[in-house]
């Protein structure tokens, strides 16, 4: 009984001090030990958020990603490597299964280390499109640090990433906007295809482009260029249908410890802030929306409206509501629609028959609640209440209710005295009855007149 306790114990302890929601247990893929103090900043921020760090080679023969059907790790981190073949453990095949089983991987890569086989084959699969050089490096002949790369210029100096869209949390932004910059060194570029689950995190400038030191060193033609400008993300990120996240990061050395703290003249460096920022959103310490209730109810006067009714009649008035909590780092607060945004409701059979914005009506200190009321439309048959809210960044809600709605009972429906535009019919059926009744009675009681038949047999 003592170690049923203990164990109870033990657990309690480990999900209370891990930050992130989906678990503290985190692998490390090194390529020797040296790299570990390569990075020792950055793997010690998240020690200290309360993620549990495994360190571990690609090609180690205890390493495994799943036990009995469970994932042994909640995270995966993949620094540089100089391997070209990670080995059975990371195929794409086992990659991918790690993302379905709602696990995270957060990708460093490298212009000076070649982008394994397995890696490169799961972000072809993910969309993810990288250049078929195995070595190459942003340059920029304008944005660069003329300390670090006087002549290469592989070392850009970029200004702290945007809000993508206006109705997008600016997790990966500055919050009062002022001139914050980020060292990329020695980084490589991808490009993004139409997969609405990837969402672009940096780019790279205008006057960017990615080039191949190995084979354009004499120079580059423009038809071998892979990409220019805009075109070149340089940290992305990736979140599948069922919230798991994978992050691109192009130059794993800007996570380091000799660029993490880097310093310039005149501007503030943000490599920390940023990488607390990235990891924090890959490991689910942001941007994480939970459902707390779903109700909903008739709302007219002088009845019981209880709450969650399985069915509904045409033309009843409804009310729903949804209560959101977000998670940010360590504690959930009511969930807050971005500006310019909607949280919107559809009450809908084979099509929605009501798409109506949900607006605030209460929170509390780790909840918020909206709500709208509307009328059951005049349909009968399987309707659903759903809430679809989908955004960059924040995990997926989809919550639906499946309710009946039947048509009006013949008892239920008005009587056609309280309809006035029934009342000029009613007016020509009573006019009808009492004209017929009218004239019956004055042609049964009424005494004929003597006719000349009558006349003629008088005489």
């Amino acid at each position: 009984m003592k170690s049923v306790f203990s164990v109870a114990a033990l657990a309690f302890a480990a999900i209370a001090s891990a930050t992130s929601v989906s678990g503290n247990r985190t692998l490390v893929l090194v390529d020797e030990d040296g790299q570990k103090a390569e990075y020792s900043t950055f793997l010690g921020d998240l020690k200290s958020r309360g993620f549990d760090l495994t360190y571990s080679t690609a090609k180690a023969d205890s390493l495994k990603l799943f036990e009995l059907g469970e994932r042994t790790y909640d995270h995966i981190v993949l620094l540089p490597s100089h391997l070209k073949n990670l080995g059975s453990v990371f195929t794409p095949s086992a990659l991918l299964k790690f993302l379905n089983t709602d696990g995270n991987i957060l990708f460093a890569l490298s212009s000076t280390h070649p982008v394994a086989s397995s890696v490169s084959s799961l972000f072809s699969e993910l969309d993810i499109t990288l250049p078929d050089e195995r070595l190459t490096t942003v340059v920029d002949h304008f944005s660069y640090d003329a300390t670090a790369s006087p002549e290469t210029h592989d070392v850009l100096v970029l200004p702290a990433p945007n809000p993508i869209r206006p109705d997008v949390q600016p997790y990966f932004s500055p919050v009062d906007g002022t001139d914050e910059v980020l060292f990329f060194p020695h980084g490589t570029g991808h490009i993004l295809g139409q997969s609405p689950l990837l969402t672009p995190i940096l780019r790279a400038p205008e006057t960017a482009y990615l080039y191949a030191p190995k084979t354009q060193e004499s120079g580059i033609e423009p038809d071998d260029i892979f990409a220019t400008g805009r075109q070149l993300a340089l940290v992305s990120a990736l979140q599948a249908r069922n919230s798991a996240r994978l992050t691109v990061v192009g130059s794993g050395e800007m996570l380091s410890d000799k660029w993490i703290e880097a310093k310039t003249s005149g501007k503030k460096v943000w490599n920390r802030e940023f990488a607390k920022r990235v990891s924090g959103w890959t490991f689910q310490e942001t941007g994480v929306l939970r459902v707390n209730n779903i109700e909903h109810h008739l709302n007219e006067a002088d009845q019981a409206n209880p709450s969650n009714p399985g069915i509904y009649r045409v033309k009843n008035d409804v009310s729903y509501s949804i209560s959101l909590s977000e998670y940010n780092w360590n504690s959930w607060a009511p969930f807050t629609i971005p500006k310019n945004d909607d949280l919107q409701l559809e009450f809908s059979m084979l099509s929605p028959f009501h798409r109506l914005a949900l607006k605030p009506i209460s929170s509390d200190t780790d909840s918020a609640t909206f709500a709208v009321n509307f009328t059951v439309p005049d349909q009968h048959g399987i309707f659903n209440f759903m809430a679809n809210y989908k955004r960059p960044f924040m995990t997926n809600i989809e919550e639906k209710v499946t309710v009946s709605v039947r048509h009006m009972a013949h008892d239920e429906w008005p009587r056609s005295w309280e309809i006035s535009g029934a009342w000029p019919w009613m007016a020509g059926i009573f006019t009808t009855v009492t004209g017929f009744i009218a004239f019956s009675a004055l042609w049964m009681y009424s005494k004929p007149t003597n006719g000349p038949a009558e006349s003629k047999k008088s005489r």
